[in-house]
């Protein structure tokens, strides 16, 4: 049997689709490749999004604003020396945007001004830390990008 070129462009076709058709498969098919969204409620948090830029200017009005740093020990998050600690309450919600498993989130619970998520609990890379918080019946958001 004797292939002519219209013949050979099919076949080579037809192997070109097959080759492609089977990374696809085998992408959706394997647990190994994760297929995991930015966040899991995105509408619901798409709808709060004017109260989060409310706190987001509620924090960049203040006098002293709130401090994220890392250090040798982990990340210090510094909260303005001028507020009653006692009054602060809120959580720290840490975000690896290249692996959804090691997000976790951490309540405000303070003895000084100072709040230290140590350096055993993250990892190096990048993190997207967003810090709410509330004093005095006024809601804050700190958020920051930090690489260790």
């Amino acid at each position: 049997m004797k292939i002519n070129w219209g013949t050979g462009i099919i076949i080579a076709f037809a192997l070109f689709m097959t080759f492609i058709l089977y990374f696809v498969f085998k992408v959706q098919c394997d647990s190994q490749y994760d297929h995991e969204m930015v966040t899991e409620e995105y509408y619901k948090k798409e709808l709060d999004f004017q109260s989060e830029l409310n706190k987001q200017e509620n924090a960049n009005n203040l006098t002293e604003r709130v401090s994220i740093e890392p250090n040798e020990n982990g990340l210090l998050i510094v909260f303005p020396k001028t507020f009653d600690i006692a009054k602060i309450k809120g959580k720290v919600s840490l975000y690896r945007p290249s692996n959804q498993k090691l997000d976790f989130e951490v309540p405000i619970s303070l003895s000084t001004s100072n709040l230290l998520i140590p350096k055993t609990d993250l990892v190096g890379g990048r993190w997207d830390i967003a810090v709410e918080w509330e004093y005095g019946g006024k809601e804050y958001l700190n958020k920051k990008e930090i690489s260790l």
